[in-house]
C-alpha cells in the first residue's frame, strides 16, 4: 500500500471511530435507564439534580441532591410500577449539604415509579413533570460487563468500517465483514446473554422464547451479517449485502438500548419481556 493509500485508510478509521463514538453516546443518553438530569431555580439559586432510572442489586437506591441551603426541604412519593396501590409519601432526609431520596430495594427486574419536589416556604418545585421509573437489576460482574461493552463497541466500529469499505469498493470488505460477524457473535450472542442472566435471571428472552427488543434486534443484525459474509466468501466483489448489513446494524443501534426490556409482574412474580 502506498503512503497515499495508508493516509486515506487512516483517515477513514478516524472518521469511522468518531462516528461510532457518536452512536455510542446517543445510545447511552437516549435509553430508558439513563438518569434524568436537570436543574431547578429557587429564588435565584440553581440546584442541579440527577434522578436514577436504574439500580444494580436488590438493596435500596439512594439519590443525592446537593442543596446547601438548609431552608430548602424535599419531599417525594413512590409506588411499585403498574401496581394498583397508594403512593407512599416521604420527606427527604438531610445529609450535610445533600437531600436524600431513599427508594427500597426490589426483586430482579422490579420497577418503582417516583416523583420528587424541593420545598421552600409554602412553594414546592417539582423536579420532573412526570413520574420517574427506576428498574432494579441483578449485579453483573464488572469484568463481564466491560468485555460485553467493548465487544459491542468494536462490532459497530467494524460494521461501519465494512460499510465504508464496501461503498468505496476497497479490497478488505470481506475481511472486515468477517471480523464484524465474530465480534457481534461474541458481544451480542455470547456475552450479551451472560450479562442478561446476571441482570434478569435469563440468558435469552428474544425470539422464539420472548419478545425482548434488545435480544431480537441483536439476532436480526447477526443474521444479516452472516448472510453478508457468506455472499462475500463466494464472490469478494459482491459487496451489496455488506452495505445492507451495516445499514441494518446502524438502524438497530439508533433504537434506544433497553427499550421494552424485562419487567417484573408483581402479581405473578414472573419476569415479562417485550
Amino acid at each position: 500500500m502506498t503512503n497515499k493509500g495508508k493516509g486515506k485508510s487512516i483517515l477513514i478509521w478516524v472518521l469511522v471511530t468518531i462516528f461510532t463514538l457518536s452512536i455510542a453516546y446517543y445510545q447511552r443518553k437516549t435509553g430508558p435507564t439513563h438518569p434524568k438530569s436537570g436543574k431547578v431555580v429557587i429564588e435565584n439559586e440553581v440546584i442541579k439534580y440527577r434522578l436514577s432510572r436504574s439500580h444494580s442489586g436488590n438493596d435500596e437506591e439512594i439519590i443525592k441532591i446537593e442543596v446547601p441551603n438548609k431552608e430548602i426541604l424535599g419531599i417525594y412519593k413512590y409506588k411499585r410500577f403498574k401496581v394498583d396501590e397508594d403512593w407512599i409519601p416521604v420527606e427527604m432526609e438531610r445529609g450535610g449539604d445533600y437531600l436524600l431520596i431513599t427508594l427500597p430495594g426490589q426483586p430482579m427486574a422490579g420497577k418503582l415509579q417516583y416523583m420528587a419536589s424541593l420545598v421552600k416556604g409554602t412553594r414546592a418545585y417539582r423536579l420532573s413533570e412526570e413520574f420517574i421509573v427506576i428498574r432494579f437489576t441483578g449485579t453483573v460482574p464488572i469484568v463481564i460487563l466491560v468485555i460485553h461493552v467493548i465487544l459491542m463497541f468494536l462490532a459497530i466500529l467494524f460494521s461501519t468500517r465494512t460499510g465504508v469499505e464496501a461503498i468505496l469498493k476497497r479490497p478488505l470488505t470481506y475481511k472486515y465483514a468477517f471480523i464484524t460477524t465474530i465480534l457481534f457473535l461474541l458481544g451480542g450472542l455470547i456475552f450479551g446473554p451472560i450479562v442478561q442472566d446476571y441482570a434478569f435471571g435469563a440468558f435469552w428472552t428474544g425470539w422464539p422464547f420472548g419478545q425482548d427488543l434488545t435480544d431480537n434486534k441483536t439476532l436480526v443484525a447477526f443474521i444479516f451479517w452472516v448472510i453478508a459474509v457468506i455472499r462475500l466468501r463466494k464472490n469478494k466483489n459482491n459487496r451489496t449485502w455488506a452495505i445492507v448489513a451495516a445499514i441494518v446494524l446502524l438502524a438497530i443501534y439508533l433504537i434506544p438500548h433497553s427499550m421494552f426490556g424485562s419487567e417484573l409482574d408483581y402479581s405473578s412474580g414472573e419476569v415479562i419481556t417485550g
